[in-house]
């Protein structure tokens, strides 16, 4: 995994689409999930319903809403380093 401060500059200064940020919005107890991805340049949001918050269900979902584009709107993903986003390798793999 890299560190944010390691991101290429065109995704650092948002002037490239296709480069993401992933989050998860936890709901009141954290008893309910949602996912975020938004684009860094539009800002463009896609929320991403979740059932559970383990790393496999979050890679998953992701990654599904991340291959329902075209390559050039999805080039990278930048995420948080919390336990859920633990297979970023997997989701690698899985998204190309």
């Amino acid at each position: 995994m890299l560190s944010i401060e390691e991101r290429p500059e065109d995704v650092a200064d948002r002037t490239v689409l296709g480069h993401w940020e992933g989050d998860l919005i936890l709901g009141k107890y954290k008893r309910t999930a949602l996912g975020t991805l938004v684009e860094r340049t539009t800002r463009f949001t896609m929320l991403i319903p979740l059932k559970v918050k383990d790393a496999q269900t979050v890679r998953k979902a992701c990654a599904k809403a991340l291959t329902k584009l075209p390559s050039h709107l999805a080039r990278s993903l930048t995420d948080d380093q919390g336990r859920e986003m633990s297979q970023h390798k997997a989701f690698t793999i899985a998204t190309g």
